[in-house]
């Protein structure tokens, strides 16, 4: 177990992210498909994905109770992507993020996990509504955003100089 918290499914396990993440973080981060569909985070090495790590997911442990977690294989313990919860300024609703290695896209792990997370947001954590952002294009991510119950609610742009992207809820 990496950290002091962890969700369990039948085939997952998502723990707190720690220091010992930075490889896996350096490779996700860095996938052509993570940065087309969710953003280039601009980390290059390992130093970057240990900031990454340690002012996204660990900071938001501590300010928020909650964040993005690293997502496992039970079985092997192979650290195959992220899922979590994760505060926006620039959102009034707490949304849910996921990012997976290609590899492991098309068996089920992203819906798992982040139903698990859905769960885990309104059982634990009490919150009564959860949202999505999502690329147009990004039609697998909008399929598992469906299979979750949620729906397209507009459009919303993250910054001024980025592109509208859809809001689901």
């Amino acid at each position: 177990m990496n950290g002091p918290f962890a969700l369990q499914t039948d085939r997952l396990l998502l723990e707190h992210f720690s220091f010992e993440d930075c490889g896996f973080i350096l490779r996700l981060l860095n996938e052509p498909s993570f940065i087309e569909n969710i953003g280039d985070k601009g980390v290059r090495d390992l130093e970057g994905a240990r900031a990454y790590l340690r002012d996204g997911p660990i900071a938001s442990y501590a300010a928020n109770g909650f964040g993005l977690f690293r997502v496992g294989l039970r079985q092997s313990g192979d650290c195959i992507g992220m899922c979590g919860l994760i505060s926006r300024e620039i959102l009034e609703d707490v949304d849910i993020g996921y990012g997976f290695l290609p590899e492991f896209w098309g068996q089920g792990y992203g819906i798992e996990s982040a139903a698990a997370v859905m769960r885990y947001g309104r059982e634990q954590l009490g919150l009564k509504r959860i949202v999505a952002v999502v690329s147009p294009g990004n039609t697998s991510s909008i399929k598992l955003l469906q299979k979750l119950g949620m729906q397209n609610s507009g459009k919303i742009r993250m910054a001024d100089n980025e592109p509208e992207i859809d809001l689901f809820a």
